[in-house]
């Protein structure tokens, strides 16, 4: 059944400080860089807010939690509970699975273990892993990455979430790159098809191959220098996952000028009466 969702990434200049993920060279160690950024929505406000404006679901980057204790993960997982919307995906924002650096990606692979872990904590029912950074024509990273995202799958099943990753950076930057990992991942881990991250020729072509086999897909258009998506892209590639018989989240994405309320509401006006008639 498809459902109106928001990432959180749509309303990032709303949810405060952003807390990036960095790799330190020197201590081969992982940091935390904090972006300032207006606190107009606490994130354990957002479930309320969402649901009271439509939406069914939510995705969450990892960079808008503004802690990871114990007490503060119980309270977002209550946060979802009584506003009755559901915690589709805790979007993992950093980590290489195709890293040369052996020390990197090791480091790596337990910080998405101890992501997973939060995941379940706060109720999350997927965790968006980045396949990898390297180039999508190479075989043996492909290869490298569905063993990791393999093995990270098995360990999130025993935690109850469900590992999922997205044609998101070098690795998965082409359908076929995407369909080859997925194959060799096995079924266990599912996908994302963002709009906007296919960019040749045939894009509309590659986002209909991965829809047909996403839980989700982010539904990002074009915008003016106004805010205002393009409609008849937009429409073009609705047509095509309505096509390929895509069922799933329709996760809203909005980054232009403006209120950010106002740029979904102007992106949902276009999708929501798609979205009736292929529920």
């Amino acid at each position: 059944m498809s459902y109106l969702s928001i990432s959180t990434w749509s309303l990032h200049r709303n949810l405060g400080p952003l807390h990036w993920t960095v790799w330190d060279n020197e201590t081969n160690t992982h940091l935390t860089q904090i972006q300032d950024q207006p606190l107009l929505t606490p994130l354990l406000e957002l479930p309320a807010e969402a649901a009271s404006r439509g939406y069914h679901a939510l995705e969450v980057c990892h960079f808008h939690f503004p802690s990871t204790e114990f007490d503060y993960l119980e309270q977002l997982r209550r946060s979802f509970d009584e506003s009755a919307i559901k915690f589709d995906t805790l979007l993992l924002d950093y980590g290489d699975l195709t890293a040369p650096d052996a020390t990197k990606r090791s480091a790596d692979l337990n910080l998405i273990r101890n992501w997973i872990d939060i995941a379940s904590h706060c109720g999350a029912k997927q965790i968006r892993v980045i396949a990898g950074e390297a180039s999508p024509n190479d075989h043996q990273a492909i290869q490298l990455s569905a063993s990791a995202l393999s093995e990270l799958a098995q360990y999130a099943a025993s935690k109850n979430v469900h590992v999922i990753t997205e044609n998101f950076k070098a690795l998965t930057s082409t359908s076929e790159s995407s369909l080859q990992l997925l194959a060799q991942a096995g079924k266990d881990v599912g996908f994302i098809t963002d709009f906007g991250n296919y960019h040749s020729a045939d894009k509309i072509s590659e986002i209909g191959d991965t829809a047909a086999l996403s839980v989700s897909i982010h539904v990002k258009p074009s915008y003016n220098e106004a805010g205002f998506p393009d409609q008849e892209e937009l429409l073009s590639y609705l047509t095509k996952v309505e096509q390929v018989g895509f069922k799933g989240a329709y996760v809203l994405i909005y980054d232009g000028p403006g209120d950010m309320w106002e740029g979904l509401e102007r992106v949902k006006a276009i999708v929501e009466p798609f979205i009736l008639t292929v529920r």
